[in-house]
Parts: structure tokens; C-alpha cells; sequence
């Protein structure tokens, strides 16, 4: 299963996207057309933040950036880990393997990936696929930090054109 992680507008498209936001997104495009090409299921978190938040549900910001298919399951959550208070769970078959991509590396990919992996899941973590903020260091040391974590927690991490559905 391909499971995309908050991939919204908010993230993804001016005033205030990632700063690897173009080359994500297009990462992300092609990661779901191959996973579509392939007949893979595709899942689609979508976080729902705060009246105050850019990503407030009816926002633009919290608009998913590519649109899902008809039975694409989209799946909002209010906390980090996607699996926590929805039926994310509930969608995968025990050890399923998940393709990981989306925003935030250091938040809510990192805490949906960890909880997969505790559940007996395998995680591929797709680089140049996931991203942050900059935040006191340089986004892509950060995303690369949680690489390195999610590695040692069990995940393997390829590229985009090393994945096949």
C-alpha cells in the first residue's frame, strides 16, 4: 500500500511550503502514478489542524494537494501518528507493506511509521518523498535524521525510482 501522509496544500504549495516542495511533490506524483499503474491500494492521511491552523478542515490549506480516486480511502487525524483515533488499522492486512510519503519527516511520518513497524508492518520510507520545515537546522538534515532513525527502528528507505508496486 502506498500511504501518503498529509500531503496538503498547506505543505505543498505557496505561501509557506517546505522548501523541497516542488521536487516532493512531483516525487509524490509519481510515486501514486506507479502505485496506480500497478493496481496498488493507495491511503491518504490528511491531518485536521486547529480553527487557528493553516490546515483548519474547509481551509485551502487543508485540501489535498493530488486528488484522490474513487475508493482511495482519505483518512483525517488530529494527531501525529496515523494511527491513532482512526481506522488506519482497520484498512491493512497484518504485516502489510507500506510505502511511506508525505509531510512532516520529524512528526507525522516519523510517528506513523514507528507505530507501523510496532505493529508488525514493513515500512519503506520514500526519500526525497518526505519533508519539513526548516526549523533551527536545514529541512533536509532533519528528513535525513529520521531516515537514519526509522532505519534502526527496522524501516528501509529507497529512492523514488527504486520503488515498484
Amino acid at each position: 500500500m502506498l500511504l501518503l501522509i498529509d500531503v496538503q496544500r498547506n505543505m505543498l504549495e505557496p505561501p509557506a511550503p517546505v522548501p523541497a516542495w516542488e521536487s516532493v511533490s512531483a516525487a509524490i506524483a509519481t510515486l501514486l502514478d506507479r502505485a496506480r499503474t500497478a493496481g496498488e491500494p493507495v491511503a491518504w492521511v490528511r491531518n485536521a489542524g486547529g480553527p487557528d491552523d493553516a490546515d483548519a478542515p474547509g481551509t485551502p490549506g487543508w485540501e489535498l494537494v493530488h486528488r484522490p480516486l474513487d475508493g482511495e480511502p482519505v483518512i483525517d487525524k488530529v494527531l501525529p501518528d496515523a494511527f491513532a483515533n482512526t481506522d488506519l488499522g482497520d484498512l491493512l492486512f497484518p504485516a502489510s507493506h507500506l510505502v511511506v510519503a508525505g509531510m512532516q519527516s520529524e512528526w507525522c511520518v516519523r510517528e506513523t511509521a514507528l507505530t507501523a513497524l510496532a505493529l508488525g508492518h514493513e515500512v519503506t520510507l520514500v526519500s526525497g518523498a518526505h519533508a519539513t520545515h526548516d526549523d533551527g537546522r536545514p529541512a533536509h538534515e532533519i528528513s535525513r535524521e529520521v531516515e537514519q532513525e526509522l532505519v534502526s527502528s527496522g524501516a528501509r528507505t529507497a529512492r523514488v525510482d527504486e520503488i515498484t508496486f
